[in-house]
């Protein structure tokens, strides 16, 4: 392309814009950082709707703000540019088109008919299904006060309050299927955030009617009436296939935490909320995770490192003993029998498990060390097998000492990440 034509090529990452708009009472009632959560904020993948190259051609100044009612998540499309490319030859992409394709065509294209639309989903709207979990954390306006009494943070993690604290904001998990009145069509509204910000993420089939989802919404009472406004958070959604004899395995295929809320632990919560709810039903085997990404996996590591520590599993007599052992009998009944108790997919739990043990380990213990060590590169083995199998000896002995100690080194950032 010649650099004439360049000029009207943009980014389409840039170009998009993303807004949960809430009503004017509701606005105006946020402070300090909760305010980004009505700030626009740009998409981290634009590929599978304006191409691989995640480019727009012939437009100059090109603006595409999509806005989302914060509760039901309405949309208006605005487009605007500063000039657009008048060619036959080389046409200029139609960019509503293309995004036409991926969102429901209900949207407004009139800011006065959305304005009324936030303002009726400010009174009206309320989230679907049944409500499984809920939390609340200081707002901001309160968290000075907070603070002074003791609340706010504790060593840089959020501290929750009691749900009917004047100074907190509640936030509330829901448990939909399609079978919930109204959830596919709000489904597909709030599915074109896995385009977005998930890589690689693909719209689930609306024929598979197993699905199940989990939302999260931020709750907050108006002031000085008795009205409750929702504001969109995040979901998950999860898939249950078939384990043998009559239960089922949940599989997590999606998560998303849209980025106002990012990096303040409501992923956690999330994954918490569904992870208890796994527990709890006695049809579900294990709970597993579908592809996970880099962030995901450390955020799925967390929260079961913890999970487990409250459970006492440290004081488990089981916990150490046989570590490392070349019989593994006795141990590996110990391994199943606790795996299965928490409903933890086999690779996950030994992931943990191991975890656990380097944070408990003596290392001034060349025994222990070592026992640990073997252990580790026993289930590196077994797990990679395939491939070491057709190795040398010298070279396999090789490639689990280098797995082993970045194996080591990973866990070590995980655990200061869990427990610092």
């Amino acid at each position: 392309m010649s650099s004439e034509m360049e000029e009207w090529l943009c980014d389409s990452n840039d170009a998009l814009s993303l807004s949960l708009i809430r009503a004017p009472e509701d606005k105006e009632a946020l402070h300090g950082d909760e305010r980004k959560t009505v700030a626009p904020f740009h998409p981290a993948f634009t590929y599978p709707i304006y191409g691989e190259q995640e480019k727009i051609f012939g437009y100059k100044g090109l603006e595409i703000r999509l806005s989302f009612a914060s509760g039901s998540l309405k949309q208006m499309l605005d487009i605007s540019y500063d000039s657009k490319l008048d060619s036959e030859a080389t046409p200029a992409d139609d960019v509503e088109g293309k995004l036409y394709q991926f969102i429901p065509p209900d949207y407004s294209k009139s800011s006065f008919s959305f304005e009324q639309t936030v303002d009726d989903d400010a009174s009206n709207f309320k989230p679907l299904g049944e409500k499984i979990g809920s939390y609340a954390r200081p707002s901001s306006s309160g968290t000075s006060r907070a603070k002074g009494k003791g609340k706010g943070k504790a060593n840089g993690a959020a501290v929750e309050l009691k749900e009917d604290d004047p100074n907190a904001v509640v936030y509330e998990m829901y448990k939909s299927t399609w079978n919930t009145t109204g959830f596919r069509e709000y489904h597909r509204r709030m599915q074109l955030f896995i385009l977005l910000f998930i890589e690689g993420g693909s719209y689930i089939q609306e024929d598979e009617d197993a699905w199940e989802f989990i939302t999260l919404f931020e709750k907050r009472r108006r002031a000085d009436t008795d009205l409750c406004t929702y504001h969109f958070v995040g979901y998950t959604s999860v898939y249950p296939f078939w384990c043998f004899p009559d239960q089922v395995r949940l599989r997590l295929s999606q998560f998303v935490i849209l980025p106002p809320y990012q990096s303040q632990g409501h992923g956690s919560k999330l994954y918490n909320a569904l992870y208890l709810h796994a527990l709890s039903r006695k049809d579900v085997a294990e709970l597993t995770v579908e592809d996970p990404a880099e962030a995901f996996e450390d955020l799925r590591d967390r929260c079961d490192l913890r999970y487990l520590v409250s459970k006492g599993i440290l004081d488990d007599p089981g916990f150490s003993d046989g570590v490392g052992a070349d019989v593994r009998g006795p141990r590996a009944k110990w391994e199943e029998k606790v795996r299965k108790e928490y409903k933890i997919a086999q690779r996950q739990f030994d992931r943990v498990l191991e975890m656990l043990l380097l944070r408990e380990l003596d290392e001034k213990d060349p025994a222990k060390v070592k026992a640990f060590r073997l252990g580790v590169k026993a289930r590196l083995y077994r797990f990679n097998y395939e491939m070491l199998s057709q190795m040398t000896l010298e070279e396999r002995k090789d490639a689990l000492a280098k797995t082993y100690e970045s194996v080591v080194q990973d866990y070590r950032r995980i655990l200061a990440q869990a427990f610092h």
